[in-house]
């Protein structure tokens, strides 16, 4: 079951308390650490951050997850991406992106392709269009929801007036029978 790792290992000798130098230098990956030869690569997605004392007026977007701590007016557009407006963040702009998690307070519409999740202590006033909506007890909401799925394939559409109607049953000859 087990097998004995029978390589030759070499005699305890002195310790050498110098590292051998590099032969290349270390190569800089995805901006965010360095790396050199013979390490594994980590995987991490790439993700900004817009502190608690910072202010933007205008419009931003990216092609990273985002943290929101500060205040942003405006238009933001992560549609790869998503976008978490903290705490202490105020945003008040259109915004567009993956996925959508609000702690703070938005002002503005709210566009998802997956999600839209308002946290216990989030607020949001506007109109809210994703597939899939969470608003956690206690958070603020006022607005629409539209719950939008992707578009659909051809010939699998919703009937444009779907409604449920409470009907009372009949008996064989079309009374009204109590239950």
């Amino acid at each position: 079951m087990w097998k004995r790792d029978d390589t030759p290992r070499p005699a305890a000798g002195p310790v050498n308390p110098a590292p051998a130098p590099a032969t290349s230098q270390p190569s800089m990956v995805s901006g965010a650490f360095h790396q050199t030869p013979g390490e594994p690569r980590l995987m991490r997605e790439d993700s900004a951050s817009i502190g608690k004392s910072i202010v933007i007026k205008g419009e931003v977007s990216g092609s990273e997850n985002l943290t929101i701590e500060g205040q942003v007016e405006g238009k933001i557009e992560l549609r790869d991406h998503i976008l978490t407006v903290g705490s202490t963040g105020h945003v008040q702009a259109h915004v567009a992106a993956k996925s959508i998690i609000v702690l703070g307070q938005v002002r503005g519409n709210l566009t998802a392709s997956e999600k839209v999740d308002i946290r216990e202590k989030g607020s949001v006033e506007g109109d809210i269009v994703a597939p899939r909506v969470a608003i956690a007890d206690g958070a603020e909401f006022r607005g629409s929801v539209d719950m939008r799925r992707k578009e659909p394939a051809a010939g699998s559409e919703w009937p444009v007036d779907v409604r449920t109607e409470a009907r009372t049953p009949a008996s064989a000859n079309g009374e009204p029978v109590s239950v």
